[in-house]
């Protein structure tokens, strides 16, 4: 019987830019959801990161068909008397990336769906591919409510008019809609995603300054404050 790996996050470094991979060294075919052991994973690779000297800024990227699917579905259907307890550790990989002490750019090399494109929307700035891929949020097809917290990111991010279209109608946007909306920066083609983001984040690698996490706490104050709300069964009501 094959046995299959977990899909765990794993660093390099480019220079000063630290490079967090979200799923397994060599692995072209991770959708890198968010597993308990995964969230795990990630803070502790954060916690490298930060516990590094000097200048620095951080890129997320993967490899093949998908950044991020977001939430580890099989994990949850499996577990649903722990789902309210599960999306408040979700929450914490927004908090933080919003808060982190230096700069933050999502290389988005595929698709990234769910809380995996909310993931990439945490992040200071996004570039996503420009030929294949899409960032989508497909909750509303899914009969899946956004937390308080998701609502809050989402609104904190993007304008009201984009909200509307991503959350209610599951709209898939590509790199070029995608920038028009204001969901990210930049598109490059496939084999430029991860080296444009890389040089994105190297030309800020002198902004990691004591007062970045300040700066950051303040703007997404409000995000924060969503985000560190538990969720419960009466704040998460689930429909079809």
């Amino acid at each position: 019987m094959r046995t299959i790996l977990p899909r765990m996050p794993y660093l390099e470094r480019s220079g000063d830019v630290f490079v967090l991979y979200l799923g397994n060294e060599g692995q072209t075919d991770n959708e890198n959801r968010f597993s308990p052991d995964w969230i795990d994973a990630f803070h502790a690779e954060l916690d490298k990161v930060e516990a590094s000297e000097g200048a620095a800024a951080l890129v997320t990227v993967a490899t093949g068909k998908f950044y991020s699917n977001g939430l580890d579905t099989d994990w949850v259907f499996g577990n649903l008397d722990k789902i309210h307890g599960y999306l408040d550790r979700v929450h914490t990989l927004y908090t933080r990336l919003l808060t982190f002490p230096m700069p933050t750019v999502a290389a988005i090399n595929g698709h990234a769906f769910g809380a995996g494109a909310m993931l990439a929307s945490a992040h200071d700035f996004r570039v996503m591919r420009g030929d294949r891929g899409f960032w989508s949020l497909p909750e509303v097809h899914l009969g899946m409510p956004f937390t308080i917290g998701m609502n809050a990111l989402l609104k904190g991010r993007l304008s009201n008019q984009v909200c509307v279209r991503a959350m209610t109608t599951g709209h898939r946007f590509g790199a070029d809609e995608a920038i028009a909306a204001g969901i990210v920066d930049a598109a490059a083609d496939a084999d430029e995603v991860l080296p444009t983001a890389v040089a994105r984040a190297a030309a800020l690698t002198s902004l990691r300054k004591p007062i970045t996490p300040i700066i950051k706490t303040s703007l997404h104050a409000e995000t924060l404050a969503a985000l560190a709300t538990p969720v419960t069964p009466q704040n998460l009501p689930f429909g079809n």
